[in-house]
């Protein structure tokens, strides 16, 4: 498969709510003409009313509002919330919406997992960060440690042009993708910076492993070091081979996993890759300062990524996803050096235990998450495909009816 770099981009690392919030709301309370917005979680409270209210303020001034929710991650919506969007001209959709049966949420697999934001086709914002108060520090010891980048050059009409196909008519996505890996590069767009790009997705149609062989590029090529920052970490069997394999050729892999996890399940699943990925020579850390939501890696001096991807089977079989991979100096340097500092100030070390005895359960429940890890990917093929659907939310007709009285009566008045 091909994939070609895009340089002349500019690339800004954004990190937790505090960081990534105000820069966005910022830019699109300065759009002129449109804002595209897709994201995984939009909760109503103090951020999700925020986001509301600049987009709300962008519709009524004229610019075209497009924004797609996931129908999991947002599934708690109210209709009042909704209407105040729609009403005020927002085109809203939610992907996948589906009922609950018995109060369960049933649309569990293949989730619209992507956060992107391109505003005017100038400047476009991806990672991991939902538009949700869990993603501040006041939000207490289960606020979320997170990352995002801001993009300026020409790596943006790609991302401009997947986000308007994925938002507006999904199937022209296929057509993009049957030319090539991403939708056509603009020719006269200006250069904004030094840094190569790649804008990197994974669906349920041609791009199911792209981002996952990103990633074992990367620790393929790698010669002094990789280090990797993700929640929930539960890869395939192949790319764990190449971490052990890099290990054991004298590369310095280090991973920073979840040491206070939103969901207790995550680090169960990750202690049991402990000993495979510490015998061969891995650097593990636990973050345990607060849950760490992070998506993002680094290796040697130049190569690194920020998105939405964890390195799950939810993530790497299942979930539409999106990645920045980035080739830039400074920027990585950036990245290493925030990533460094949670290691030397909120992580904690784990030692492999020399001589002890492992269970006959252990060592049983060990070799069966192998080959499970070896075969997961076929299996979760199995399991129900959903095309992209978007469906859209309408404005309520009392709505309609009563903005349309206000219309009229300022038009009497003027």
């Amino acid at each position: 498969m091909k994939w070609e770099w895009v340089p002349g981009n500019r690339i800004r690392l954004l990190e937790n709510g505090e960081a990534f919030f105000p820069r966005v709301f910022e830019t699109i309370a300065n759009a002129k003409k449109e804002v595209l917005l897709e994201t995984f979680i939009l909760f109503e409270d103090k951020v999700g009313y925020e986001l509301r209210d600049v987009l709300v303020a962008a519709a009524q001034r004229g610019v075209e509002v497009l924004v797609t929710v996931d129908g999991y991650g947002s599934s708690e919506l109210t209709p009042e919330f909704l209407a105040s969007l729609t009403t005020a001209g927002v085109r809203f959709h939610v992907f996948d919406p589906r009922p609950k049966v018995l109060g369960m949420r049933t649309n569990v697999f293949r989730r619209m997992h992507r956060k992107i934001v391109v505003v005017d086709g100038e400047i476009a914002f991806i990672g991991g960060i939902n538009y949700s108060a869990e993603h501040l520090g006041d939000f207490g010891p289960q606020a979320k440690q997170d990352y995002a980048v801001e993009a300026e050059g020409p790596i943006v009409d790609t991302i401009h042009r997947f986000a308007r196909a994925v938002l507006t008519q999904p199937d022209r996505r296929r057509r993009w993708r049957g030319r090539g890996d991403t939708p056509p590069v603009a020719a006269n767009r200006e250069t904004a910076g030094e840094a190569q790009t790649l804008f990197v997705t994974r669906d349920n149609e041609r791009h199911h492993t792209d981002i996952e062989q990103h990633y074992r590029i990367a620790i393929r090529a790698a010669r002094q070091e990789i280090t990797i920052a993700n929640a929930y970490f539960f890869p395939g069997y192949r790319l764990l081979r190449d971490l052990a394999k890099a290990a054991r050729r004298g590369v310095k892999v280090t991973l920073i996993l979840q040491g206070e996890p939103d969901m207790p399940i995550v680090k169960v699943a990750a202690h049991l890759l402990h000993d495979y990925l510490l015998s061969a020579g891995v650097t593990i850390y636990e973050y345990c300062e607060r849950p760490l939501h992070g998506k993002v890696a680094y290796a040697d001096d130049e190569w690194s990524t920020v998105g939405s991807s964890n390195l799950d089977p939810l993530s790497l079989s299942l979930n539409l996803e999106a990645n920045l991979i980035i080739r830039d100096k400074p920027f990585n340097s950036v990245l290493r050096e925030r990533l460094q500092y949670l290691i030397a100030h909120h992580c904690k070390k784990i030692e492999p235990e020399p001589g002890r005895r492992r269970s006959i359960w252990r060592l049983t429940l060990g070799f069966l998450v192998f080959h499970v890890l070896r075969r997961f990917p076929a299996w979760i093929g199995w399991l129900p495909a959903h095309t992209p659907r978007l469906a859209r939310v309408t404005p309520p007709p009392q709505a309609l009816a009563e903005k349309a009285d206000t219309e009229r009566g300022a038009t009497c008045e003027s």
